[in-house]
Parts: structure tokens; sequence; C-alpha cells
């Protein structure tokens, strides 16, 4: 195993900083992420609470993301596949 002291040494101190400062802005995001799902979650559960469909919340959140040409494009296919295999 190399001895750190020496390892750091590959390193110069303008690299260490820049290593240090993305490595600090990382964990600072992940803490962010962690409580943005934390957010979520409780949204989710407020709107279960209210008798509303997650699961459907969930498509319906996915479906406003995509643009309406992609969002037809998707629904087509859907359309296709099923008179492909003789429909539900």
């Amino acid at each position: 195993m190399a001895d750190d002291s020496s390892s750091l040494d590959t390193l110069g101190a303008t690299a260490q900083g820049k290593l240090k400062s993305l490595i600090e802005r990382i964990e600072r995001l992940e803490e962010d992420k962690a409580a943005v799902a934390g957010d979520l979650k409780e949204v989710y559960a407020e709107a279960k609470g209210e008798g509303f469909d997650t699961r459907i919340l969930r498509k319906v959140v996915r479906l406003r993301k995509q643009d309406a040409a992609a969002r037809q494009e998707e629904e087509a296919l859907i359309d296709l596949y099923i008179s492909a295999i003789g429909g539900l």
C-alpha cells in the first residue's frame, strides 16, 4: 500500500483543492437530494390521504415532463402494439 504522503505528492495543491471542493459539492447535493426525496414522499402521502391514486399521479407527472410530440409518439406505439396483439 502506498504511503499517504507520497500519494498526495502525485496531486498538486491545486488539484487537491479542486478534488476536495468537488467532493464537498457532491456531498451537499446528496444531502439535498435526500431532503427532496423526503419531501416528495410526504407530498405523495398527503395525496394518498386525500384519496388520490399515487401511481396515477406519478404517471401524470412523468407524462407532463414529456414534450407533446414524444407523448403522442408513445401513445401511438402503445395503440399499435395493442392492435398488433388483438387488443386488450
